[in-house]
């Protein structure tokens, strides 16, 4: 099996959780980081054994021994992140959301299609075996035709403003932080709905502290979903269809089961991860790269840029612009 090196930008919280999931991943291995600073840098290496510790992101993107880089930085600088590394000749694979808004979400693509490398959102509930199965589930249609997608994310985090989560500046609020896993599993299971309709409750920081979104569609389908970052709520989602359901059990961005409902009998999958479930991501991005490809057929590009586009439409709703915008 071949194998992908990879490099992390970024030292945070998340990048942290994806490089315990590349120890689990069988197609990668850590073989770099980069850091604003070499302090950082040499305290992440030492932290999971990585040989390479850049005490920078350009030197990172220079690295001729790494293939891949994980793009852990805040919201606003996926775009410029992102295109470093593109412009450095590595594949990306971008925490989400890929970017702060469509066109420079837009950017992004047109650059990794135009020189041939590979570039994904990194929607790693995608990859877990209990949404591999639930979209073999879907496919056989087991639950009929899908009507409705039911789906929260929703917590209630601290008062900091000046933290990720609340600052304006570092595009906080509960969408692009937690909604984006609702969006985007109503986009994979119902695809580009018709009409958009949102409300929020912006808070004293000006950010969205929750919100709830209705999708409608072509053929008469709903997706009702809700997220947030001062409210806590079950965060678990139900994919309705005209002959049962197929439901997520809490947390379903992270489950290890679903329930399988169909003529008023139950039946419950357990589905386990191994590892953290980061190493999934890792291994599509391997395995595309293995076979010459530069896009997932399960994260493609377009579909990224769909739900970008999407929350896009939801914050003008709501009259939520970012400084940087």
């Amino acid at each position: 099996m071949a194998m992908t090196r990879w490099g992390i930008l970024g030292t945070g919280s998340i990048a942290h959780k994806f490089a315990g999931g590349l120890l689990s991943a069988r197609n990668g291995e850590l073989v770099a980081v980069g850091s604003r600073t070499q302090e950082s840098a040499d305290a992440f290496g030492e932290e999971f054994a990585i040989p390479r510790r850049h005490g920078s992101y350009e030197a990172l993107a220079a690295d001729s021994d790494v293939d891949a880089v994980y793009i852990s930085s805040p919201h606003p600088m996926h775009k410029a992140n992102s295109l470093l590394c593109l412009r450095g000749g590595k594949a990306v694979l971008c925490e989400k959301p890929f970017a702060v808004n469509q066109r420079d979400a837009r950017e992004v693509a047109e650059f990794a299609r135009a020189n041939g490398l590979f570039c994904m959102e990194a929607m790693w509930t995608r990859f877990l075996p209990a949404l591999v199965r639930m979209r073999e589930i879907l496919a056989e249609g087991t639950i009929g035709d899908v009507r409705m997608v039911l789906a929260d994310f929703s917590f209630r985090c601290g008062w900091n403003p000046e933290g990720r989560l609340l600052n304006p500046q570092l595009a906080g609020g509960g969408l692009l932080d937690v909604g984006v896993y609702c969006v985007s599993l109503a986009s994979m299971v119902l695809g580009e709905p018709s009409q958009v309709t949102s409300l929020a409750h912006l808070g004293e920081t000006g950010v969205d502290e929750h919100s709830g979104v209705l999708f409608g569609y072509e053929g008469g389908e709903l997706a009702v979903l809700v997220s947030g970052v001062r409210t806590m709520t079950p965060v678990e989602a139900t994919i309705c269809g005209t002959e049962g359901r197929i439901r997520l059990h809490h947390p379903w961005w992270k489950c290890d089961r679903l329930t399988l409902t169909v003529g008023g009998s139950d039946e419950t999958l357990d589905l386990p991860f191994e590892g953290n479930g980061y190493n999934y991501e890792a291994e599509e991005v391997g395995r595309c790269l293995a076979a010459g490809k530069t896009e997932s057929d399960v994260m493609p590009l377009d579909e990224t840029l769909r739900v970008v586009g999407l929350m896009d439409k939801i914050r003008d709703l709501w009259g939520l612009k970012y400084p940087m915008e």
